[in-house]
């Protein structure tokens, strides 16, 4: 019978939490012992007696540790990963490029670490892909950020002082994020216009009822992203947007790639064309921003436009958050637990495209490359 545990949060401001009771349930059903830390889930407004029998609760994280086989989390910590056994299973966001003493010590500690964020983009993965899930979320709560903070009204509205129009939104970026900015817009009645290098998803954009930006740069890269653009389709890109962009009340941007840095969408002479008190929301901020004045992690003013840049965003809603993110790793640790026995299956594509770490060596091959070019 596997033993997974389920510690508390080390990450300041990360309220979202990688167990809740329902999958709790359901794990169990697969023949596994559930151990968590005592109020793991209380920041996500899960509270030790909803997990009831399911699970057995410990005082601390050295009584939590003992003899644990999978250890869940949400952001995987370098003080964490110091307590955890040798040779133990750990699934989470692991954002290796930004902690390369983290994979160290997971490499030291012979780990096998299954990072969220390489499942692989494929059919059979969907139900896993923690990034899409809490992408969804942060596309819809960019887009009520950018209505609280504009100053005007989304919807079109009649009144006695006469007609209100819509407000004039511009998703840039079309993945999941930006999918569900469109649709949350739409919903508020604004008037939405979307754009995206990959000219598959023109259709996508105009059925939730955008307008989509076409232009001659089509930029389709593997796995669901795009691949990087040309000086030369850049400025094309540039010069398109420029005046859409000028246009907008409010600007929600999304395009980045995991592990590399935010490609920069919007310069500085873009937002001065902008009509004070426009607002733009980029998602981004995590990879330094689309925007050429994005300062992560915070809300700055540029000639009378705010540049909104929010860090975990999906964190802001953890209940739901939590509860998809949760579903993803259920549906990660059924490829693994069978009838009550642990067994990772290296010819599954989905476990191989997901390791990060495995018995010492460094599995994902950018990652290696790059601590390996940084020593």
């Amino acid at each position: 019978m596997p033993v997974i545990v389920v510690p508390k949060g080390q990450v300041a401001g990360e309220h979202r939490v990688a167990l809740v009771p329902d999958v709790a349930r359901r794990l169990k059903a697969l023949g596994a012992e559930i151990r968590i830390e005592k109020d793991m889930g209380g920041s996500a407004f899960f509270h030790d007696e909803d997990y009831g029998d399911d699970v057995s609760l410990a005082q601390d994280s050295a009584a939590l540790y003992d003899k644990a086989d999978i250890i869940l989390s949400v952001q995987a910590t370098l003080e964490d990963v110091e307590k955890m056994p040798d040779g133990c299973i750990l699934i989470g966001f692991m954002a290796a490029h930004k902690q390369p003493e983290l994979v160290k010590k997971l490499q030291q500690k012979k780990i096998t670490a299954l990072a969220m964020e390489l499942v692989p983009r494929i059919s059979r993965a969907q139900a896993i892909d923690a990034l899409s899930s809490q992408a969804s979320i942060a596309g819809y709560k960019a887009v009520l950020m950018g209505a609280d903070m504009a100053p005007v009204f989304f919807p079109m509205l009649t009144t006695a002082a006469g007609t209100i129009r819509p407000a004039s939104v511009l998703v840039i970026g079309a993945g999941v994020a930006g999918l569900q900015a469109i649709a949350t817009a739409r919903r508020l009645g604004a008037v939405v216009e979307a754009y995206d290098v990959r000219a598959a998803t023109k259709e996508q954009c105009e059925s939730l009822g955008a307008k989509f930006i076409d232009m001659d740069v089509k930029a389709e890269g593997e796995g669901g992203y795009a691949r990087e653009l040309t000086e030369a389709e850049k400025q094309q890109q540039r010069d398109v947007l420029a005046d859409h962009i000028a246009k907008a009340h409010v600007v929600i941007t999304t395009a980045a790639i995991p592990g590399r840095a935010s490609p920069k969408i919007i310069l500085q002479n873009m937002v001065a064309r902008m009509r004070p008190g426009s607002v733009i929301v980029d998602l981004a901020a995590e990879g330094g921003g689309n925007c050429e004045l994005t300062q992560p992690g915070e809300t700055i003013e540029h000639g009378g436009v705010k540049i909104h840049a929010p860090l975990d965003v999906a964190s802001q809603m953890p209940l739901h958050a939590s509860e998809m993110y949760s579903k993803n790793l259920f549906n990660l640790l059924t490829l693994m637990i069978a009838e009550g026995n642990l067994k990772l299956d290296w010819e599954d594509e989905v476990i191989t495209g997901s390791a990060l770490t495995h018995d010492g060596e460094i599995k994902h091959a950018a990652t290696r490359e790059l601590l390996e070019g940084a020593a």
